[in-house]
C-alpha cells in the first residue's frame, strides 16, 4: 500500500457530505483529515502507534507520554467509557501526559458498568486533542516504514485549518530529542502511597477493590520522572511503605530518609536530558551501597549513570504485547512497553550485564551489576494495561531489601 496515496483519499477535494473537523499534518506535509474529538485547538507532538486492544485510559494517563500523540492500532477506542479506576497518572487533577490521540471508529456510548464519564467528555476534562475516522493502518504502516514524525494535531469545530502555519509550527518543533520533559510530570512535593494492587475478592464487596498497605516491613523511596500508580501499587504490595519524591531531589535528602530501597521511576523525554541532573544523583545513590530498581526511563539514567549510552529508536516500542527474554533463566515474558529512545548495550562497562532483551528486534530491555543489589528493565513489570509476566520483579526487588 502507497501511504501518501493513501492519506489523499481524506484530502479536502475527496471530501464527501461531512466537512473534517480534525486534521493531523505531519512534518513533511503529509495531511491526514478526519472527525474532531475531545478538546479543540492544536498542539505540536512526536506521534507514535500503540497496539494494545485494552486500556487506552492507562495509556493516555501515563505520563511517559508527555510530548506525544498516540495512534491507536485497535479500532475501537472509547467504547466502555472512564472511570477514576483506571487513572496512571499521580495527580488525578494535573493534565495527562499525551498530547493528542488518533482513532479509527467514531466514539461510541459507553456500554461498562464501571464507567462513570463518557470517553469523549473525559478527554476534553483532560485537554487531550484527537482526531478519529481516520485509517490508522496506514499512519502505522507510515511510522513504521519512515519513523516517528513530528506532527501537529488541530481540532476545529468549524473544519478551517490554515495549514501553512500550522506546517510552518511543526517543522520549527525540534521533536524529543534534547528534551527535559520529566520535569513537567514529576511531582511538586514528597508525598507518602499506601494503595495497593486491586483485589477481585475486595471488589465484590466493596466499590473500590484497592486495599490498604497497613502493616509495611520496608521503606522504599520511589523517584518520579512521571511514575504510575500501579507502579506504586506493585511496591506496596510487597509490603513496601514508599515514599514519593520529585525528579530533582538531591541523593542527601533521599538519604536522609533513610530508605530501604530505592526506586528509579519510568517517564517522558530525553534521557540524556533529563540525567544532566538526575545522574549525578543516581550515582550518589549507587555509591551509597543501597538496592536500587529502575523502571523505563529510570532504567536508562541507570544505564548513563555507570557510562553507557542511549539512543533514539526507529519507532519506538509501544504495546501489551513485546516478548522479552530474562538472560538469567532463559524465560520469555510477554510485557508491556512504552519507550521511544533505548540504552546501547554495547556501551555497557564489563561489571554491568544485559539481564533482558528484545526479541521483536534484539534491544536492550534490562540491566544488572555484579556484586550490587541494582537492577533495571526497560518494559512495565506493573503492565497497567498488559500481561502481569514480570510481576516477579517487585518481589526480586523486595527481597533485595
Amino acid at each position: 500500500m502507497n501511504n501518501t496515496q493513501k492519506t489523499k483519499d481524506l484530502a479536502p477535494e475527496n471530501w464527501s457530505t461531512e466537512k473534517p473537523t480534525a486534521l493531523l499534518l505531519l512534518a513533511d506535509g503529509t495531511e491526514i483529515y478526519g472527525k474532531g474529538i475531545g478538546k479543540q485547538g492544536s498542539i505540536v507532538a512526536e506521534v507514535c502507534f500503540n497496539t494494545s486492544i485494552t486500556g487506552y485510559q492507562e495509556i493516555l494517563t501515563d505520563p511517559s507520554y508527555a510530548g506525544q500523540i498516540v495512534t491507536f492500532t485497535y479500532p475501537h477506542v472509547g467504547n466502555i467509557g472512564t472511570n477514576e479506576d483506571d487513572m496512571e497518572t499521580l495527580n488525578w487533577q494535573s493534565r495527562s501526559g499525551v498530547q493528542g490521540m488518533v482513532i479509527k471508529a467514531d466514539i461510541s456510548e459507553s456500554s461498562s458498568y464501571r464507567s462513570t464519564t463518557e470517553f469523549n467528555n473525559w478527554l476534553i476534562e483532560r485537554d487531550i486533542i484527537g482526531i478519529s475516522n481516520v485509517d490508522t493502518r496506514a499512519l502505522t504502516a507510515l511510522i513504521r516504514e519512515k519513523g516517528t514524525p513530528n506532527a501537529i494535531i488541530a481540532h476545529n469545530a468549524n473544519g478551517e485549518f490554515d495549514v501553512p502555519a500550522l506546517l510552518k509550527q511543526v517543522q520549527a518543533w525540534g521533536g524529543l530529542e534534547g528534551l527535559d520533559l520529566a520535569k513537567t510530570v514529576t511531582c511538586a512535593k514528597p508525598l507518602t502511597w499506601d494503595e495497593q494492587r486491586w483485589n477481585w475478592e475486595v471488589a465484590d464487596t466493596n466499590d473500590n477493590g484497592f486495599t490498604t498497605l497497613t502493616t509495611p516491613k520496608k521503606h522504599v523511596v520511589a523517584v518520579d520522572y512521571g511514575i504510575k500508580r500501579n507502579i506504586l501499587r506493585c511496591l506496596t504490595s510487597t509490603d513496601c511503605k514508599v515514599t514519593v519524591v520529585p525528579a530533582n531531589t538531591s541523593a542527601e535528602d533521599i538519604l536522609a530518609l533513610n530508605p530501604d530501597g530505592i526506586f528509579l521511576s519510568n517517564g517522558p523525554g530525553d534521557p540524556a536530558a533529563t540525567g544532566e541532573y538526575a545522574v549525578p544523583i543516581i550515582k550518589t545513590l549507587i555509591d551509597s551501597g543501597k538496592p536500587i530498581f529502575g523502571i523505563c526511563l529510570g532504567h536508562q539514567m541507570m544505564a548513563l549513570a555507570f557510562g553507557g549510552k542511549t539512543i533514539k529508536m526507529h519507532q519506538g516500542h509501544h504495546g501489551a504485547n513485546h516478548p522479552v527474554l530474562d538472560n538469567n533463566t532463559k524465560k520469555v515474558e510477554i510485557t508491556s512497553m512504552n519507550h521511544g529512545f533505548a540504552v546501547d548495550a554495547k556501551s555497557l562497562p564489563a561489571h554491568v550485564t544485559e539481564s533482558h532483551v528484545s526479541l521483536f528486534d534484539g534491544s536492550n530491555c534490562g540491566l544488572q551489576v555484579e556484586g550490587k543489589p541494582i537492577f533495571s528493565v526497560q518494559h512495565h513489570p506493573e503492565a497497567s494495561p498488559g500481561p502481569q509476566d514480570s510481576y516477579y520483579l517487585f518481589d526480586r526487588f523486595f527481597a533485595n531489601l
